[in-house]
């Protein structure tokens, strides 16, 4: 190919359409991408819809540790040595996803710089996202951790407004995602939802105040709200 053609590669182009290595696959709600344990021999990318990723114990418990958006990809630790799925992805609502062979993964990795770019700037914020996750268990409180979680499924901090909440974004899946309870997400949602935090319409729609509430930790519980100390 002549370098000055070379030079027009798009990488979104490239991801939004089918060729060699790559298939373009629409999944219904609840479909499954990959499960725990199946073969892991290609690279997936988020063109819409939104896709959960969950582990399950050897004891059968099983915790959420990912909710994916467009521009995203996952699947990826196929390229890093594991012959076996980790986690299973499904999907959460209808979704348009690009599968890439993990040999033409590596291919356009290799041949195409500015697909290397997008994916390394993927993982390098990925990678930020684990650190900061790891932090917020570590050292914030379930209610605290809870706020952060829904300013980031809202998208509080990219371009564009931020985005209603999906409302088949359960509750359970909230408290699988902090390392808490039903009861007590239910319990902060009530009370983000009177201090005016938030709002349902068929949707959770985000307010900016619940932003400020974490940044100058307004939501916290107090001792007496629960019956003892927030965890």
């Amino acid at each position: 190919m002549p370098k000055a053609a070379k030079g027009l590669f798009d990488p979104k182009l490239f991801l939004a359409k089918v060729g060699e290595g790559k298939a373009i696959l629409k999944l219904e709600k609840n479909q499954t991408v990959f499960a725990q344990g199946d073969v892991a021999d290609a690279v997936f990318y988020i063109q819409k819809g939104r896709i959960k990723v969950l582990v399950v114990s050897e004891q059968g418990r099983e915790a959420v540790v990912g909710i994916l958006e467009p521009g995203q990809f996952f699947g990826e630790g196929c390229l890093n040595g594991h012959s076996l799925r980790i986690s299973t992805a499904s999907a959460i609502e209808e979704c348009l996803i690009t599968s890439i062979a993990k040999d033409a993964m590596l291919a356009v990795l290799h041949n195409e710089p500015k697909f290397s770019e997008l994916f390394m700037t993927y993982l390098l914020s990925r990678n930020s996202r684990i650190e900061e996750d790891l932090i917020d268990q570590l050292f914030n409180s379930s209610e605290k951790r809870l706020a952060r979680l829904l300013l980031l499924l809202a998208n509080f901090g990219k371009e564009g407004t931020p985005q209603p909440i999906a409302a088949h974004v359960s509750q359970e899946t909230l408290a699988e995602m902090i390392g808490t309870t039903r009861s007590r997400v239910s319990f902060f949602m009530n009370k983000f939802r009177k201090l005016g935090f938030i709002s349902y319409n068929g949707t959770i729609e985000v307010n900016s105040s619940l932003l400020n509430a974490v940044l100058y930790d307004k939501p916290e519980i107090k001792r007496d709200e629960l019956g003892g100390r927030p965890d």
